[in-house]
């Protein structure tokens, strides 16, 4: 039955919309007036976005998808009473806010037709279970409990770089997280790139599971394979670029395809994204994802009005969606993340200056029409979240839900400071010589040997970083000149870390190690006057329970059974006994260890152990599930990490016994411990 024309405005929230063309939301209309005196609101806010076109999977509904839809969205109502005045016609709140109560909140289980109100708690995979989610992973039927994040923001304002960092955190976390990043797909449609090189999308780590899907169905702009997100731009293209930024044989992507005039590129970005979004809405639905993020610009109050709408449309009310705002107002920050943007593939092999220019163009027809987050959105109970300057400060608003409190707690710890993470195993141990694990054994004089190269070598590079940030520093300019290479990492002004003429200084270094005699020793020869060193119980190794102290070919012999089934699922398998450990156990118990490692600004050595290293480098690297408790990581191995802004740069570094020194491993690979190679992300 089609909706009446005049639906009455006290409607209760949770009544199911007669028609799938019943009036959007009113979440993301308008006020009265708009939130920036400076920025007019958009006549064709009041337009719907057209309903959404059904794909393989809306068109064949299983039993459990059907009833995931049947969930009522919240109704819709429309006055002509005086209210928020849009484009001549006038919005009613919901019953909700007239209630004082936040547009998102769960209906009353009273209602009638109400769906049955479950409790959206901590999920954690390893450390809850459930009937319906023994793994602890959040239920196929707990919508509630499962989040989309929608960025938004103006381009070269880091966007990508937090979505990624965010991504991997989540997925490290074992909650199913992918990126879907808009300005892949447009180039694709718009003819810029055939499809997306595999080879520069890493997120075959940093998204687990891994899948590709084809965005068809009538109306598809694209028919090639797309994997979603891309994170690295490609070093080379095989595409000739006009003079004009346009690609031959391609739809022209210079500014001028931003205009907001410019009907045609408008409903081709427009159509890409409500598909882009789409995949989404697939991947949390049905194929048991736990967060999505929509990776693009969203600067219009028209853009997340139709994303709300299609969300809504499809998922219903219960699902949580976060709107995520970067902005930038520090002008050194902008500068860097524009020449990083140069190095991307809308300006690949362009001259720089001319590339320089048609950015800054692009982003005046952005401003055209942006609308920040901000009292409008406070108004209607939305959820957000705004970054400025990437994390020197952050606003939150009506945060609910673990995985969105996850969220908020990651990105309060969120900086661009350019540093050093470094990774090592202990040296050798009396245990190791005698092939036990566990245990709480010192040093073998190899092991003291290690320590003292270690010592030594780590000296070295921290004086080596500082040389190259000065450098840096003294050649830095504005715009970059042809051949210019990427700066490791933009970074907002912070004078308390600069000398009087401007130059950073020597960064504090600090050495963590476990509580366990092993590691403390391998860090008994760094100075303390030089070096902040710390121990911490969250570094141990990982507990074997009752087989402490024990060879792995006894633990065969004693407990055959137990031995299987730890190698059937190393990941999962938990060692019986007072203490025994899981690989998941180390995971959390190393969260709060992650989060200050990406808190502070300094360069930090964690000398571990075999599964703490594992783990350690898993994060950082984005491994896929799988390999992360297969991962060879030897004695006398040094790893290094560098945060920079499309990524982690990776080295490794071999202990050389003659030389009492360590040899760079170029072109280094990880490898499982059958010796396969292990994808990574950066």
């Amino acid at each position: 039955m089609a909706p009446s024309a005049t639906p009455s405005a006290t409607a209760r929230p949770n009544t199911p919309p007669t028609s799938k063309l019943s009036p959007p939301a009113p979440e993301c209309c308008p006020p009265t007036q708009s939130t920036e005196a400076s920025k007019p609101v958009e006549p064709s806010i009041v337009e719907s976005p057209p309903p959404p076109v059904a794909g393989p999977k809306q068109a064949q509904q299983s039993p459990l998808a059907k009833s995931l839809m049947a969930a009522p969205a919240m109704a819709r109502s429309r006055s002509h009473s005086k209210g928020g005045d849009v484009g001549g016609e006038h919005l009613a709140p919901p019953e909700q806010l007239i209630n004082g109560h936040s547009l998102t909140d769960t209906p009353a289980a009273t209602a009638p037709n109400s769906p049955r109100i479950r409790a959206t708690t901590i999920d954690v995979p390893g450390l809850t279970k459930s009937k319906v989610s023994p793994d602890g992973r959040i239920a196929s039927r707990d919508l509630g409990s499962k989040l989309v994040i929608v960025m938004v923001g103006l381009p070269a304002r880091g966007k990508s770089y937090v979505t990624k960092k965010l991504a991997r955190y989540l997925n490290w976390l074992q909650h199913d997280t992918k990126i879907f990043n808009v300005g892949n797909r447009r180039r694709v449609a718009a003819g810029a790139l055939d499809s997306i090189p595999v080879e520069n999308n890493h997120q075959q780590g940093v998204n687990t599971p891994q899948k590709a899907k084809r965005l068809s169905g009538t109306g598809g702009l694209l028919d090639s394979p797309v994997i979603a997100e891309g994170l690295t731009p490609p070093r080379n293209s095989s595409h000739k670029r006009t003079q004009s930024g346009g690609i031959e044989g391609g739809i022209d992507q210079s500014a001028a395809f931003f205009d907001p005039s410019n009907e045609a590129a408008a409903e081709l970005r427009e159509k890409v994204a409500l598909e882009t979004l789409d995949e989404l809405l697939d991947y949390v639905l049905y194929e048991g994802g736990s967060v999505g993020i929509l990776d693009a610009t969203n600067s219009t109050l028209r853009r997340r009005k139709a994303v709300l709408d299609r969300i809504r449309q499809v998922a219903g009310n219960q699902i949580g969606v976060v709107f995520l705002e970067s902005e930038c107002h520090d002008q050194k920050l902008l500068e860097t993340n524009m020449k990083l943007k140069l190095q991307g593939p809308d300006y690949k092999d362009c001259d720089p200056v001319q590339a320089l220019a048609d950015f800054k163009k692009r982003v005046t027809m952005y401003e055209k029409s942006y609308v920040s987050l901000g009292e409008y959105e406070e108004k209607l109970g939305m959820q957000f979240i705004k970054m400025i300057d990437v994390g020197r400060k952050v606003v939150t608003h009506q945060i609910r839900g673990f995985l969105a409190a996850q969220t908020v707690y990651f990105l309060l710890n969120f900086h661009l400071s350019p540093r050093q993470i470094w990774i090592t195993r202990h040296g050798e141990s009396l245990d190791n010589v005698a092939g036990k694990i566990g245990g709480d054994a010192s040093l073998s004089e190899n092991g003291v040997r290690y320590a003292k190269a270690l010592t030594n070598f780590i000296a070295y590079q921290k004086k080596r970083f500082h040389e190259r940030q000065i450098q840096k520093h003294d050649t830095s300019h504005m715009p970059p000149h042809p051949g210019d290479t990427t700066p490791p990492n933009p970074e907002y002004s912070d004078c308390c870390r600069q000398d009087g003429d401007g130059r950073p200084l020597e960064k504090n270094f600090c050495v963590w190690t476990s509580m366990l005699k092993r590691s403390i020793d391998t860090a008994a020869y760094f100075d303390e006057e030089e070096y902040d060193v710390k121990q911490m119980r969250m570094l141990n190794e990982l507990n074997a329970g009752v087989a402490e102290g024990m060879t792995y070919d006894e633990i065969r012999a004693k407990w055959p059974e137990e031995f299987q089934q730890r190698r059937a699922d190393k990941l999962r398998y938990r060692y019986p006994g007072a203490g025994g450990e899981s690989y998941l156990d180390v995971i959390n118990r190393l969260r709060a260890v992650i989060v200050e490692v990406e808190r502070m600004q300094d360069h930090v050595l964690l000398v571990a152990h075999r599964v703490v290293a594992r783990v350690l480098l898993a994060y950082f690297l984005g491994l896929q599930r799988e390999d992360v408790a297969s991962l060879d990581v030897p004695l006398g191995t040094l790893y290094m990490l560098e945060p920079k802004p499309y990524g982690v740069e990776f080295r490794a570094y071999q202990y050389n016994p003659q030389t009492e020194w360590f040899d760079d491993l170029e072109n280094f690979q990880l490898k499982s411990d059958e010796q396969k190679d292990v994808k990574i992300s950066r």
